[in-house]
């Protein structure tokens, strides 16, 4: 794949997010098709509960764990008692984590929420808050949506 077409997948992932996708559905929706799935709604639908850090809980970074789904797509086997194929794909997650930290400082969403001003840690509620201006302007998370693109797509040229 060329930086040409890496960036478009990224624009792609960068505008779900900004049209009100969360952060796991933009990263997944903007890459799936690389793996059969181009049904945009399928792929919606399967990255839904990633966001804001797994269901709005701000565990795992939803951008990253877009990738991680792209990543089950990719290498992820569908043997019950397969360990070599299990260890090869959670080798290539773990990879793929730690250039996601090494890019953005954390995988953990209320980390990479800490400096923006929003509250990280003990958000109340499911209630996902309304997409604003303020919103996208005091978030890091499109640039995490590029990032992740940016990181998996890298990562199948390695």
């Amino acid at each position: 794949m060329t930086q040409e077409e890496i960036e478009a997948r990224v624009e792609r992932a960068k505008e779900l997010f900004k049209e009100g996708f969360n952060c796991s559905q933009s990263v997944f929706a903007a890459c799936a098709d690389l793996y059969g799935i181009t049904d945009e709604k399928l792929a919606l639908c399967l990255a839904a509960s990633f966001g804001g850090g797994i269901g709005r809980m701000r565990l795992t970074c939803g951008a990253a764990c877009g990738m991680f789904l792209l990543e089950g797509l990719h290498s992820g086997s569908a043997t019950p008692h397969d360990t070599t194929g299990k260890g090869a794909n959670y080798e290539k997650v773990q990879a793929l984590a730690q250039r996601f930290r090494e890019e953005n400082g954390s995988i953990c969403c209320a980390e990479l929420l800490e400096g923006s001003g929003v509250a990280g840690r003990g958000v109340e509620g499911a209630k996902p808050e309304e997409r604003t201006a303020e919103y996208y302007k005091k978030r890091p998370c499109v640039e995490m949506v590029a990032s992740a693109v940016r990181i998996y797509l890298q990562s199948l040229a390695d």
